[in-house]
């Protein structure tokens, strides 16, 4: 059985101060070796300038404990602004409770609230069947197919997908 969301959860800008918290998620995920492109010896000094740098972090958090986290922020610069990107992660004891559904809502909410057009997610693990399908219940499609793009730990090599959604109605 899924149980439900923390009572008290929020979702907040990430500090300083959550760090070890968002380190710790982000070895658990890379350590299962299904679902990010990062290698097992990705340093702590590169993890915190990817996750601190030129994008914004959120954590969610009920009370000091950091369930999940997400980086957020333009896919690429100059001409590509107006498109936002995200990653996702939940620590795995949390799984399965809408965690990750309340990060991608409250990104596509910031995106939207930040003037994006659209958000794009360049590198979705075939494999990961509960983040592609949530992307999809929450509007993504499939806008690409990278063949074998992705080193699975137990499966081999996988396909990975780029998917896309508009935040705004477009006029066709």
């Amino acid at each position: 059985m899924v149980s439900s969301l923390p009572t008290i959860m929020e979702i907040r800008q990430a500090t300083a101060a959550d760090l070890d918290a968002m380190w710790d998620i982000f070895q658990s995920v890379i350590a299962a070796g299904d679902a990010l492109p990062f290698p097992d010896d990705f340093d702590r000094g590169t993890f915190q300038s990817h996750w601190f740098g030129a994008q914004t972090s959120y954590v969610a958090a009920a009370g000091s404990d950091v369930l999940g986290m997400y980086k957020f922020g333009a896919n690429y610069p100059g001409l590509g602004a107006h498109v936002a990107s995200a990653t996702y992660l939940v620590r795995p004891a949390a799984q399965g409770r809408g965690i990750g559904r309340a990060l991608v809502q409250h990104s596509l909410a910031q995106a939207q609230s930040d003037g994006f057009l659209a958000m794009q997610f360049n590198y979705v693990v075939s494999s990961n069947a509960p983040a592609v399908e949530l992307y999809k219940k929450l509007g993504f499609t499939i806008a690409g197919t990278l063949p074998k793009a992705f080193r699975h730990g137990q499966l081999g090599l996988v396909d990975a997908y780029v998917m896309y959604r508009f935040l705004q109605p477009q006029d066709t």
